[in-house]
């Protein structure tokens, strides 16, 4: 099944360990605190060694060290799973320097760098702490990677889900390219936080 879903990874990387296992070694590996010589380790073989290494950073308490493995990790990130996957925790808790971040993120040339950014912005900057300037930034993304592209769908398709009178004209002026555009709208429609009016409309606004 992993291979099918991350066609992009080396099959003979994937080793086939569950996500679960790996996420109780993660917790593991942070209560023994013996983690540093592993993330230092770079670059990993295995697929299941970068996930683990995902899973370790998601969980360090830390912020400072947590951003300081996960800038060293980033450039090694290969595939959507291991990107998507890592979310540390502590990010809730430090918005402001989490965005100081995003921003660098979001200007860099690695495709799972830029998708990284995306989702934090997506995970963190669509509720409470909403403000329109961060559509603004993710709209003016332009890539040639599938990978970037559909995270920027994935971004709008949440976003016209928590914040649709501030999202839809993004959509009505077609501030997206027409693959992410249509993308977007697809999720959009998919979705059970969208009600019928609003995908009525939203297929109408197709290109």
């Amino acid at each position: 099944m992993q291979i099918k879903i991350i066609p992009n990874v080396n099959p003979e990387s994937i080793i086939g360990v569950r996500t679960p296992e790996l996420k109780t070694m993660a917790k593991e590996i942070l209560k023994a605190g013996n983690y540093k010589d592993f993330l230092g380790a770079l670059p990993h073989k295995y697929f299941e060694e970068n996930q683990l290494h995902a899973f370790i950073i998601s969980g360090i308490k830390d912020l400072n060290d947590c951003m300081e493995e996960l800038e060293k990790f980033l450039p090694y990130v290969d595939n959507w799973a291991t990107c998507d996957q890592m979310s540390p925790k502590i990010f809730k808790k430090h918005k402001e320097e989490l965005f100081i971040h995003i921003k660098e993120w979001l200007s860099s040339e690695k495709t799972y760098t830029i998708r990284f950014g995306v989702g934090m912005l997506m995970e963190h900057f669509l509720d409470e702490d909403y403000d329109s300037k961060y559509p603004e930034m993710v709209a003016k993304l332009r890539s040639e990677e599938y990978y970037v592209n559909m995270m920027i769908a994935w971004y709008f398709a949440t976003a016209l889900a928590k914040q649709y009178e501030s999202i839809i004209p993004f959509i009505e002026e077609k501030r997206l390219d027409d693959w992410t555009h249509n993308k977007a709208i697809q999720k959009s429609v998919e979705s059970r936080r969208i009600t019928d009016e609003q995908k009525k409309y939203l297929k109408s606004l197709k290109v």
